[in-house]
């Protein structure tokens, strides 16, 4: 570890409310941490992920950027990303509107203006979800097959990280999180799963979002960008909506720390734009 501590920076994302948002570590500067070094800081702070980054330029517009959440290192993490891009590209008055994060899925492209940062995620994709696999989730989220809305149906996609998608029938439902949290751990590890992307749509834009992320030792996510850039691409590719559009995904307000997340889904460029707000903690 570096022979003084690293500076750890708190903001939460996809909000401008301090008490709202999601909670995100930043170390602008993990030049000599190592992955164990890394991995304790983030169980340290506690929050769903913590990003290091390690500046692969001298002016301060590409970096290499590693997420770590309390129990394991995932490749790519939509709210630290916001989160960081607001802290150092414009948190120090340099004017920087254009970053790169290098990250184990890919490099991200990110946008900053005025406490808000837009990050283009890598290309994504939307696998099969068998029978057999859709049963044993429900089960585990103590869900039917009933409380599911049909003309979503469940799938696994991939901005960067791979989220399984269950889309409720009613918003009641996925107001009701009451889940296996060992047994769902266990299920998403052997799949490599990220979170639970659970969804219900409440028009053709609008949308309400609870992620559980057992894998990360944490319940349940406030608000998830790489989900959301995940969601964004199966939304498209499975033509439940019109490119280009911009829909909303409103997440956290069930457990009390409201969020938003816009997802802009292009007709004619692969990437899915995630934005969002994010200011330091209260």
């Amino acid at each position: 570890m570096n022979a003084t501590s690293p500076q750890i920076l708190r903001l939460v994302a996809f909000t401008e409310d301090p008490a709202g948002g999601n909670p995100a570590g930043v170390v602008p500067d993990a030049r000599g941490l190592d992955a164990a070094a890394m991995q304790a800081i983030a169980a340290d702070v506690g929050f769903s992920e913590t990003a290091f980054l390690v500046p692969a330029s001298d002016d301060g517009v590409t970096f290499d950027v590693r997420y770590f959440s309390p129990q394991a290192e995932v490749p790519f993490c939509g709210h630290a990303t916001i989160a960081s891009a607001v802290a150092v590209g414009s948190g120090d008055g340099a004017g920087r509107t254009q970053l790169l994060f290098r990250t184990a899925a890919g490099e991200v492209p990110v946008a900053v203006e005025a406490g808000r940062a837009a990050l283009s995620s890598v290309a994504p994709h939307v696998e099969e979800l068998s029978d057999a696999d859709l049963d044993v989730a429900l089960a585990l989220l103590r869900w039917s097959r009933e409380d599911l809305e049909p003309a979503l149906p469940p799938r696994i996609a991939y901005a960067g990280a791979r989220h399984l998608i269950l889309a409720a029938a009613t918003r009641d439902r996925l107001a009701r999180l009451d889940y296996d949290f060992d047994g769902l751990r266990a299920f998403m590890l052997e799949r490599d799963l990220t979170t639970v992307d659970l969804v219900f749509r409440e028009s053709a834009s609008v949308f309400h979002a609870r992620n559980p992320f057992p894998v990360g030792g944490v319940v349940e996510d406030p608000a998830t960008g790489a989900a959301a850039a995940a969601f964004g691409g199966y939304l498209r590719e499975l033509a439940l909506v019109a490119p280009p559009t911009q829909v909303t995904v409103h997440q956290g307000h069930d457990m009390g720390r409201p969020s938003t997340i816009l997802i802009d889904i292009p007709a004619d460029d692969p990437s899915i734009t995630v934005s969002g707000a994010a200011v330091p903690m209260a």
